[in-house]
């Protein structure tokens, strides 16, 4: 139990420094959208961080960024460097294999945190970039690593996920419908994303496939390709990418192994 109650006034600053840096040049009306905080409370929301300078409106426009006093927050997060820095050259060989770009993704309490994309490379160019937080129970990242992750991890995301309305997070609410689930994922391999979550993110164009990254058995991150629905069916991308992409996922785990001292993962 917690000795004090949540300040509500920085959690609702947290969560407006959140949509900033997730929006290309942010307005408060995107902000209002995407937080659910009235238009008068991101404006003082806006205001105290950029007197805090992690935030800057930008000249003669109505639209705002991060600074970069806002990395000085993440400064400490080696995980996420350090499974960006393994995957990057991989993620470049597996984009100039199939065509598609990828992400690769670290877990972070409700979703998994984008360490590195290549998708400003590829043909896909919807926007993400590193830092983006995916759905743990929406995507095919979030749902690859929670099906060969630890139980301690397990449990945290889906006690999280529970919390949210949201229909992909449904299995969260009913443990045994969890492990279903979940042991589906694990007998197939793969994951692939929620069709509801692409809907409303994509238009129902694009979907992902995605892969654990393993260490000692266990996941540390997950790899993922995206692909657009019109150019691949499902019953086509599992046998011809899952291959690739598993192995992929092998490579990062290897450099991942070496990284930490020791020998090819296990």
């Amino acid at each position: 139990m917690p000795s004090y109650e949540p300040v509500t006034a920085l959690l609702r600053g947290l969560d407006v420094l959140r949509a900033v840096n997730r929006l290309e040049g942010a307005t408060v009306k995107d902000i209002h959208r995407l937080t659910g905080l009235n238009q008068p409370a991101v404006v003082r929301m806006l205001e105290t961080l950029i007197h805090a300078g992690l935030v800057v409106r930008q000249r003669g426009e109505a639209v705002y960024v991060p600074t970069g006093r806002t990395l000085e927050l993440s400064a400490g997060y080696v995980a996420h460097r350090e499974v960006g820095i393994a995957a990057t050259p991989v993620m470049e060989a597996l984009r100039q294999s199939t065509g598609w770009p990828s992400d690769v993704a670290v877990f972070d309490g409700d979703a998994m945190v984008v360490a590195h994309t290549s998708r400003a490379e590829g043909r896909l160019l919807f926007g993400r970039r590193p830092g983006y937080r995916a759905p743990i129970l929406a995507t095919s990242l979030g749902r690859a690593f929670l099906a060969f992750c630890g139980p301690a991890e397990r449990e945290r995301a889906l006690a999280l996920a529970a919390q949210s309305p949201e229909p992909w997070n449904e299995p969260a609410r009913d443990s045994r419908q969890a492990e279903t689930f979940l042991h589906e994922l694990r007998q197939a391999g793969f994951a692939m994303m929620d069709d509801a979550y692409s809907a409303r993110e994509y238009g129902g164009l694009a979907s992902a496939i995605g892969v654990p990254v393993l260490l000692h058995g266990s996941a540390i991150a997950a790899l993922n390709l995206m692909f657009l629905k019109e150019a691949a069916k499902r019953e086509e991308i599992v046998p011809r990418l899952l291959p690739m992409l598993q192995a992929a996922a092998r490579e990062v785990s290897d450099a991942l192994a070496r990284s930490r001292g020791g020998g090819p993962a296990l």
